[in-house]
């Protein structure tokens, strides 16, 4: 076979790889780093989750960005170490999330319920706080977790 032909045979598929490989590199991450379990104690008793941990940069600036669903007992967790003033937004953001706003030693601060879909509107802390947890929209609500529940997890101090 000459070389003319065999790159002409190979070329469709290069072509297909590349577009694959460079398609993977630019598409949004479809998982945060880690998955760690994190328990909310409320009055109706404990509640566990599986969340996934958003610590760097463009894990933190992505969030939940691009998801078209979100399972009940799964959620995201921020980490805004040092305890600070924090602002999140539902840009580019297809579903509704309940926002949990946590101090540092893991109390919650304010809940925002059922935030509205692509918005640019700004969710502030009204508060320091040490972490974000996103959960579907109607999970506080659904559990009964409110301000002052405690959570627990290693980025509180508590297991």
């Amino acid at each position: 076979m000459n070389f003319d032909r065999m790159v002409g045979r190979l070329r469709p598929w290069l072509v297909a790889s590349l577009v694959m490989m460079f398609g993977a590199l630019l598409a949004p991450a479809a998982q945060a780093a880690s998955v760690q379990p994190l328990e909310i104690v409320t009055k109706s008793g404990v509640h566990v989750f599986s969340v996934e941990m958003a610590t760097t940069e463009q894990e933190k600036e992505t969030g939940l960005m691009y998801r078209k669903e979100l399972a009940d007992g799964k959620g995201m967790l921020f980490d805004f170490t040092p305890e600070q003033e924090v602002s999140m937004w539902m840009k580019n953001t297809y579903i509704s999330l309940d926002m949990i706003f946590i101090r540092a030693d893991g109390r919650i601060l304010r809940i925002a319920e059922n935030t509205e879909p692509m918005s640019t509107k700004i969710i502030p802390s009204r508060g320091l706080a040490k972490g974000v947890l996103e959960v579907i929209a109607g999970t506080a609500q659904k559990y009964g977790i409110q301000p002052g529940d405690r959570v627990g997890h290693p980025l509180f101090g508590a297991h």
